[in-house]
């Protein structure tokens, strides 16, 4: 029973239903229902034993062989042991016939084909009085029904006979034993109602016959209990798979309406995901129920502020955008952190679907971005500031939002990249007064001045550069650069000499811009065009534009790119430069492309093991990217020959000032013992000076019970790693 062997007691199991007793008997189904399944072959033996129980007139024991039958009876057992249940489906004694009816369930679940064999006398067990059995033989008839076309289609006649049943359990009270809080028989409607609601799907006809019934079961059901709410929820369920009645649509979602008005949690919960599914065929009937689906969002349970969250998103249409979008962001802002970006991604997608007007759905993109920047998608500074490109009467009006955003809140990464793009393309509508908006003189006395550059007297570049992201760095940088002045210049020579290589790069190259090549800065930092969006047909034919564009000599343009590559060449500052690229005497802007001649392979740098400690080794291995000679790529093998694992593995690497270390994540922080899958970490080492390397190593594990620190230096690295 707990997953071990249990071949000790199956063949005793076997003795005991094979026993005249009862009580041994008794004991040897209960053994074999626990311990036999159809994975061994002596299940097989106790097939002889069943057959001879179900023969025998002893209900008790009739009803032993059943109960094990159904409960572990394979395909071979039930084929054998089909007619005998068959047999009993008509029994007067309807302790037997019960367990016959959940058998022959069992069996067509394992054999489809003998459905034929059990569909003749459901029609006589269908006139049952008794409530059990009856419930019982709808389960069975489902079952035909689901693995059988011609049991469907055969079943479809007895519609009138299910509909006359149901309605004698709503109308006609009952006894006291199958009252449930009031209600007739909960479990027998809510089965006669699944049924319906197979034999009426896809067929007009059988719908037809069942809509008056749907209709009283869903107006004199009492809901004060929940053995109601049950019946009244499948009535709503057969009602939407059926081809029923405008109104009784209607009706059930109205039904669905009042569930959302239920103290009970889960009632609730069951509501707006039934609403979620009907949402798409019946939007108008659902619509009516938008206040109150909206008032769901702020519940404290999270399942269902989700459920609603996702109903309420799949009621926005364009006729009441505003309002439920309104109603969202309202909700964004206090919403749990786990929900948010559901919620801001849904907002921007209804908004770009339904949005009236471009300033609207520009009002509302910088709304959720304050609100939720660093939880919105990836494509959503792309999606912004493509719409803000297209809308060029609203350039200024963007801008002065995004400003005084950014001037109230850095905090919001993906703000900061879209605002910083657009101060870049649109700074000097900033000056300007010819925007609905109040025109910003009023947020500071830097605005009355006429010098661009004097922006940074209120919003600092050089403090945002220090607290945003590297991606966001970088778009300060371009942006200082496009409104360049004498302070802003000060602030991108502070990354002249950054450690990440990006920033780096771009502050030289601009430094240089600007001191070298001054009378290009215009034609070069002019406004982006807008970029087009459109799938793969008009990306291929933007491609064989550019492609036409580079076939055309352009002399004096190609000339002036081709002194780009010279901004490094300054010769007031002690560095080492690279040697600028000849131009070919053409000078088109293809030869922009064109790169120097490979130089012939290097030599393989030798390997070096590092460490070794009971089994667990260090290798590194080095290798020099062809045209980066400035780069060493070194990958740390770990491996493990000992008898047990290493885990909690850490490789930390230092090396001197002169050089510049990446350490790339490692592939785990497990080592399986006896030679197993090795740990791989990737070191990318610049050394621009070519400067003799060497390294310092820290290693953290956990091997064979005890926690091991190394800390060392390897100083004999091959020349081959640094000349």
């Amino acid at each position: 029973m707990l997953g071990y062997p249990a071949h000790f007691g199956q063949m005793e199991c076997l003795k005991l239903i094979a026993s005249p007793r009862f009580t041994d008997k008794r004991v040897g189904y209960l053994g074999a229902m626990l311990l036999l399944d159809e994975r061994h072959d002596a299940h097989l033996l106790i097939t002889n034993s069943i057959k001879n129980d179900l023969s025998q007139g002893i209900q008790p024991v009739q009803g032993l062989a059943l109960c094990t039958l159904s409960t572990m009876g394979s395909a071979e057992m039930c084929r054998d042991l089909a007619t005998e249940v068959e047999k009993l489906l008509l029994q007067p004694s309807t302790y037997v016939r019960k367990k016959a009816i959940l058998t022959a369930v069992h069996m067509i679940r394992k054999v489809p084909e003998l459905s034929d064999i059990f569909l003749p006398p459901c029609a006589k067990l269908l006139h049952e009085r008794h409530h059990g059995v009856l419930l019982c033989t709808i389960t069975l008839i489902m079952e035909l029904c689901e693995r059988s076309p011609a049991a469907l289609r055969h079943f479809r006649k007895m519609v009138p006979q299910l509909v006359q049943i149901l309605r004698m359990l709503v109308t006609t009270g009952c006894s006291t034993e199958h009252s449930v809080s009031g209600v007739s028989d909960p479990f027998l409607q809510v089965q006669i109602l699944r049924l319906l609601r197979i034999l009426g799907r896809n067929h007009e006809e059988s719908s037809e016959t069942m809509n008056d019934l749907l209709a009283q079961v869903a107006t004199n059901t009492d809901t004060s209990r929940n053995a109601g709410n049950a019946v009244l929820f499948e009535t709503v369920l057969t009602i939407m798979d059926i081809h029923s009645a405008a109104g009784l649509r209607v009706l059930a979602v109205n039904i669905l309406g009042r569930f959302l008005l239920n103290s009970d949690k889960n009632i609730r919960y069951v509501a707006l995901m039934s609403l979620l599914r009907l949402v798409q065929s019946d939007h108008s009937a659902v619509q009516r129920h938008r206040p109150t689906v909206v008032e769901c969002l702020r519940e404290t349970d999270a399942s269902l502020s989700r459920r609603a969250l996702e109903l309420s998103l799949a009621l926005v249409n364009s006729s009441n955008v505003r309002a439920m979008i309104q109603e969202l962001q309202a909700f964004l802002e206090s919403c749990p952190f786990d929900l948010r970006a559901d919620c801001a991604s849904g907002i921007l997608l209804a908004a770009e679907r339904f949005a009236p007007t471009k300033r609207w759905h520009i009002d509302t993109i910088l709304h959720v971005l304050t609100m939720a920047g660093t939880h919105l998608r990836d494509d959503a500074v792309a999606n912004l500031t493509q719409l803000i490109g297209g809308a060029q009467e609203l350039h200024a009006y963007s801008v002065r939002r995004l400003y005084s955003a950014l001037a109230g809140d850095i905090s919001q990464q993906p703000l900061v990249q879209v605002a910083t793009w657009c101060i870049g393309e649109y700074g000097d509508l900033l000056l300007e007064g010819n925007c609905e908006v109040e025109p910003l003189q009023s947020f500071g006395a830097c605005f009355r001045a006429t010098c661009l550059g004097c922006l940074l007297t209120l919003w600092d570049l050089s403090l945002l550069c220090h607290i945003l992201e590297q991606k966001g760095r970088a778009n300060a940088i371009t942006t200082n650069t496009t409104l360049w002045h004498s302070r802003i210049r000060q602030v991108v020579s502070i990354y002249g000499s950054c450690m990440d290589v990006e920033l780096q790069q771009r502050a030289v190259e601009y430094n240089t811009l600007f001191r070298k090549y001054d009378h290009m800065r215009a034609a070069i930092l002019e406004k982006m065009p807008l970029v087009e969006q459109g799938g793969p047909q008009v990306d291929e034919e933007a491609k064989e534009s550019k492609e036409a564009a580079a076939s055309v000599p352009t002399e004096p343009q190609a000339s002036k790119l081709l002194d780009l590559l010279d901004l490094l060449d300054d010769t007031s500052e002690d560095a080492q430069h690279p040697p600028a690229l000849n131009p070919s005497p053409e000078g088109t802007l293809v030869h922009l492309l064109d790169l120097p001649c490979a130089p012939p392979p290097l030599a393989p740098i030798p390997n070096l093991r590092v460490f070794e400690r009971e089994g667990v080794q260090l290798n590194l291995s080095f290798t020099r990217p062809p045209g980066s000679p400035a780069l060493l790529l070194v990958t740390v093998t770990t491996t493990n020959s000992s008898g047990g694992d290493v885990t909690h593995f850490i490789c930390q690497a230092a090396v001197p000032k002169s050089f510049q270390l990446q350490l790339q994540a490692p592939s785990g922080d497990t080592v399986p013992a006896w030679g197993g899958v090795p740990i791989t970490q990737l070191f990318r080492i610049f050394n621009p000076n070519k400067a003799p390397l060497w390294l310092k190593l820290r290693l953290t594990y956990n091997h064979l019970g005890q926690s091991v620190q190394e800390i060392f230096e390897v100083n004999n690295l091959p020349v081959e790693t640094w000349q």
